[in-house]
């Protein structure tokens, strides 16, 4: 078995994927190649020798290559993950900062909002010639995407290239663990279907394993109570009877009313820091300290496998186990979710055995909740088409659907400025 994973210079998802692989029991006595690739030469160094101590303490055989060049290291691969962004937090921080500036109330502006398009539009340039890399050396690969806005980079692969791709996302384990807390049972003892868009899905049934015990009216009852979690979050679960994901600024994303319950500032800016006499300029970096062997190579910290579904499904895969996993992103081809466009990507369970990757129907979603992820799909086409075509005049048609966006000439204003400022990153639109 042949994994590449792509931005593994990353100190988040990254460095997650490593762990994973490496700490993976199921994996031990199998001939696995896990391949990093990053484009920072320095980052995947760094990342490498990380990769080794992990290794090394855990007792793993799996076999470690590095490239700089992911077209050396995809042949024969027959998964590749992909989690890559340049200038990450500078770029995002522009996304949500300068929709503001013209006027547009949005919040966090990752994954919806106006900031939102612009961080697809360098997702793609960045994806899609690697899935393009795919589709030439190891087309028989699956791709398994982290790159956010996921449902739009999905859309976009699913639509503009052949390669057999899902996204994943660990969000949905934050509303399992919520669930968790209102129900005082373990999640072994929870039946749960999750549904829906990523970062906006709906809790559709949650049953107790023993008894059968529909225990979701109790659930929304303790949500649309709840003021300490998110006042968004209890809107939704008291006006729709929808228990969505736990976190404000995230399905605040995709309403024109979530910034009423945010405050205008940046969730990872500066006006969030403290800036103590105490603060080092040359603090130590705890990666680099490990990979150096000034810390111990068993220390927890880098032993703990992440929540993601990546290596489950791979072994699911490996071993024709056809396990129930409850959130992954695919097309929703076959109408996994009934009252949604079939040409979208959707956040459902699926099973996974050696066949490949199912999604499972699902049923229909509420209808109100339904109606404003729509309105996102909406966006999510008609940016696909401009990206394909380069047309501006699709891409403002897209930015003028978004419902944070209330004004024309503010729209083409912002628009200017964002090709402008971030023309090194994004596409070339006529």
């Amino acid at each position: 078995m042949k994994i590449v994973l792509i931005g593994a210079g990353s100190r988040s998802f990254g460095l997650a994927q490593i762990v994973d692989v490496l700490r993976c029991r199921e994996l031990a006595g199998r001939d696995v190649t896990l391949g990093l690739v990053d484009e920072n030469a320095e980052a995947l160094d760094l990342m490498h020798r990380v990769a080794e101590r992990v290794k090394a303490a855990s007792g793993s055989g799996v076999e470690l290559e590095k490239s700089v060049d992911r077209r050396t290291a995809l042949p024969g691969a027959d998964y590749v993950i992909i989690s890559v962004a340049r200038r990450r937090m500078e770029l995002w921080e522009q996304d949500f900062r300068i929709p503001i500036s013209f006027g547009f109330k949005h919040v966090l502006g990752e994954n919806g909002g106006p900031g939102a398009l612009f961080h697809a539009l360098r997702s793609f340039e960045a994806v899609l010639p690697i899935c393009r890399d795919v589709e030439a050396l190891c087309p028989n690969a699956l791709v398994l995407n982290f790159t956010n806005p996921e449902a739009r980079v999905l859309h976009a692969i699913n639509h503009l290239t052949s390669v057999k791709a899902f996204g994943f996302c660990h969000g949905v384990f934050s509303a399992l663990s919520k669930i968790t807390e209102y129900t005082g049972r373990p999640p072994e003892d929870l039946d749960v279907v999750s549904a829906g868009l990523n970062h906006f899905y709906s809790i559709l049934s949650c049953r107790d394993r023993k008894t059968g015990a529909d225990l979701l009216p109790g659930i929304l009852a303790r949500a649309a109570a709840d003021e300490t979690t998110g006042p968004l979050f209890s809107a939704f679960a008291r006006i729709y009877d929808v228990f969505t994901y736990p976190s404000d600024d995230h399905c605040g994303e995709y309403v024109a009313f979530g910034a009423e319950y945010r405050l205008p500032l940046w969730k990872y800016g500066r006006e969030f820091t403290r800036f103590s006499p105490s603060t080092a300029s040359g603090a130590s970096d705890i990666l680099l300290d490990y990979a150096e062997g000034r810390l111990p190579a068993d220390d927890a910290r880098f032993l703990k496998p992440s929540e993601e579904l990546t290596v489950p499904v791979i072994c699911d895969i490996a071993y024709d186990r056809g396990t129930l996993r409850p959130a992954v992103n695919v097309l929703n081809r076959e109408g996994y979710i009934e009252n949604l466009p079939r040409d979208v990507v959707v956040e459902v369970p699926v099973r996974a055995d050696a066949r490949g990757i199912h999604p499972v129907s699902v049923g229909s979603v509420p209808e109100p909740f339904a109606a404003f992820a729509r309105t996102q799909y909406a966006i999510h086409g008609l940016l696909t088409e401009a990206y394909r075509t380069r047309s501006r005049r699709t891409l403002l048609q897209a930015l003028l659907l978004d419902p944070c966006v209330n004004s024309i000439p503010a729209a083409e204003k912002l628009l200017d400025r964002m090709l402008s400022l971030q023309a090194d990153y994004l596409p070339t639109f006529a």
